[in-house]
């Protein structure tokens, strides 16, 4: 018996319409509607037919995104528009000062020269070298403590502290620091070589992927100039030196800092990881550069100077020394030599004392050398000649005191022009006793003489700290002052103010400020003269050649007090003084100033030589035997340097002395 077919299941689907159904009584109707399988697997609620699925409109959703999105646009739009517009200035500004780096460029500072053109004070090429402190920060260098290692490998490099450099290096908000003034090149040079080791190491560590550091990315340089003074300490006195800023600090530095300094300059440029952006754009405003200076200094005759008075000053073991050359006919200043002096290429060493230029700030008794005013005083108002007589005893009362020369003697017997020849004080005081009827009177006429020799007064010279010396009016004048002014004590000048009194004599009795410089040449290149110095007459012509003769007897005659001083083939006027001197610490006489002054050829007068020295301790200290010499020394040198003739004629030779009773 066959098997039986398994029943069929009926799947449900749409009811067909039985066979016949059209011929019924239902014509006209519709067919019943298919419904959607549900998918496998689904069902509905209740486990019955299940639900088609409806998907809801995309339209809201997307209303709500291009919202959104317009909103963000909005506000990028808003925030966009107030930096480019409303906040356009501050924000570049900020950008601009995170970029652009500005300094200032130093102008070359103008030589100073002596009477030849010869440089004593010039400038080279230097380096300031600075620093971007942003970029040591631990976000630009990479390095933590860039600050400290920078300034430890700088500071033996720069010769500056570590802690100070740190300090500069670590600077908040800043873009620029000097962390050291006018390097050598070849400071920068070895900066350099530093910079390109920790590069490239900075690189390497970099490419591995490290962070790459580099402490010394932010150092940079300026250029700029460097004072330097070719000859050492050759005329330190006079020329002064600058300062670490640039500035004069001393001297003609100081006194013509203006004229020398020039005009700085700028430069703005845009830099980027410490290096200058060249396409980026920039201004420049040039540097002006100084004035040259031209001095009335002979660099030659200040060398002599210099040398013959360092070495007397050592000999003696003095306090110290000056010399003075001057030119008799212009006033020039051929020479200012200061011992000790110093190097102003190195002030590392220099003491307070040592700087300056004593020879116009230093203040002292002159002594003997004074009595030439008080002969050209006696000359001019006609008290005496070179040959009235004059009895002078060993001891002279006057006032409350008994006045000596420097040496005891019997009465001498000397005609006026012997007082000056043997430098007698006694003598002095009876000559200018007969300047008026009475010591008052004497006083004054005589006050007026030293005030027309330029004593009391500044030089002329307008140097910085010169002192105008000290001389009180009569009125003021100690009994004894009345006795010792005559012959140089009781009365303070300088050393240039001394060399002027012989000029004056020299120039026939007109005196002609001293000057120290010629002119000054600009950047034009165009030389323009100093002023021409003040000219005033103090004494005749007369006088003047008769005082000229008589300083003669000083150094000719064997009874002078200068014979030291004596040159083979020129005439030589001059003079002695040897003065107590006043301790400048304790304000009481102690030690001397020996001293030598006078001029050549006397019968055709070119050069004024002054020499002083203060305290010597060692040997002599009698003028005439420790600065007779010098002045010989440097008057010969500078007679062959100028030039100048020896003298045609021999000197008249003036009697000393006189036999009583004749």
């Amino acid at each position: 018996m066959p098997p039986k077919e398994p029943p069929r299941r009926r799947v449900p689907g749409p009811a067909r319409p039985r066979s016949g159904a059209s011929g019924s009584g239902r014509s006209g109707a519709r067919p019943p509607t298919r419904r959607p399988r549900p998918a496998p697997g689904r069902t509905t609620a209740r486990g019955g037919t299940p639900r088609s699925l409806r998907l809801g409109s995309p339209r809201p959703r997307l209303r709500l995104v291009s919202l959104g999105l317009t909103l963000v646009m909005l506000a990028f739009v808003a925030r966009l528009l107030q930096v480019q517009a409303v906040d356009a200035s501050a924000y570049a500004a900020k950008a601009e000062k995170n970029r652009y780096l500005e300094y200032t460029v130093a102008a070359e500072r103008g030589e100073i020269t002596d009477r030849k053109g010869v440089a004593l004070a010039t400038s080279v090429d230097a380096h300031n070298i600075t620093a971007d402190p942003k970029m040591f920060t631990p976000e630009d260098s990479k390095a933590p403590d860039a600050p400290q290692q920078a300034a430890a490998l700088l500071a033996p490099i720069l010769g500056k502290d570590v802690d100070e450099l740190v300090k500069k290096l670590s600077a908040p908000g800043s873009r620029y620091t000097v962390l050291a003034y006018r390097q050598t090149p070849q400071v920068w040079k070895q900066i350099k070589d530093l910079k390109s080791v920790f590069a490239e190491k900075a690189y390497e560590d970099k490419a591995k992927g490290g962070p790459g550091a580099n402490v010394l990315a932010g150092v940079l340089q300026v250029p700029t100039t460097k004072r330097v003074y070719p000859n050492g300490d050759l005329a330190a006195g006079i020329l002064g030196f600058v300062s670490a800023d640039g500035k004069g600090g001393g001297g003609l530095e100081s006194q013509l800092n203006e004229e020398l300094a020039g005009e700085d300059g700028k430069i703005r440029y845009a830099q980027a990881g410490g290096r200058r952006v060249p396409t980026a754009g920039g201004s420049e405003i040039p540097a002006v550069p100084g004035s040259d200076i031209e001095l009335t200094i002979d660099r030659d005759i200040q060398w002599a100077a210099q040398k013959a008075i360092s070495d007397q000053v050592e000999k003696s073991k003095a306090d110290r020394g000056y010399v003075i050359v001057q030119n008799t006919r212009t006033g020039e200043l051929l020479a200012m030599a200061n011992a000790p002096g110093y190097d102003p290429n190195d002030l590392s060493q220099v003491t307070s004392a040592s700087l300056g230029n004593a020879a116009l700030q230093d203040v002292y008794e002159p002594g003997s050398t004074s009595k030439v005013m008080s002969m050209a005083a006696v000359l001019e108002e006609k008290a005496a000649t070179p040959g009235t007589h004059v009895t002078v005893p060993n001891r002279l009362h006057r006032g409350d005191r008994l006045f000596k020369d420097d040496v005891d003697h019997p009465t001498w017997y000397l005609t006026l022009n012997g007082v000056l020849a043997k430098s007698s004080n006694i003598g002095t005081i009876l000559a200018t006793g007969q300047l008026g009827k009475t010591q008052a009177e004497s006083n004054q006429v005589l006050y007026s003489y030293l005030r027309k020799f330029g004593l009391g007064s500044k030089t002329g010279l307008g140097y910085p700290g010169e002192s105008p010396g000290l001389l009180a009016h009569p009125k003021d004048w100690s009994t004894s002052q009345q006795y010792t002014i005559p012959f140089g004590q009781g009365l303070s000048l300088n050393a240039v103010q001394a060399a002027s009194v012989y000029s004056t004599i020299a120039n026939g009795g007109v005196r002609i400020a001293p000057t120290l410089v010629r002119g000054a040449k600009g950047s034009d290149g165009r030389f323009a003269p100093a002023e021409p110095p003040a000219e005033n007459r103090v004494v005749s012509e007369k006088t003047a050649k008769t005082l000229a003769t008589m300083l003669e007897s000083v150094v000719d005659d064997r009874e002078g007090t200068g014979t030291k001083a004596a040159i083979p083939g020129y005439r030589v006027a001059g003079k002695t003084g040897t003065a107590n001197r006043v301790d400048p610490v304790r304000g009481v006489y102690k030690g001397y100033t020996a001293s030598f002054a006078g001029f050549a050829p006397a019968d055709n007068p070119q050069v004024t030589v002054y020499c002083a020295i203060q305290n010597p301790t060692k040997g002599s200290y009698f003028g005439g035997q420790i600065c007779g010499p010098i002045y010989k020394q440097v008057m010969e040198f500078a007679l062959k340097t100028l030039q100048t003739p020896p003298s045609g004629s021999e000197p008249p030779r003036l009697p000393v002395s006189f036999k009583p009773g004749e």
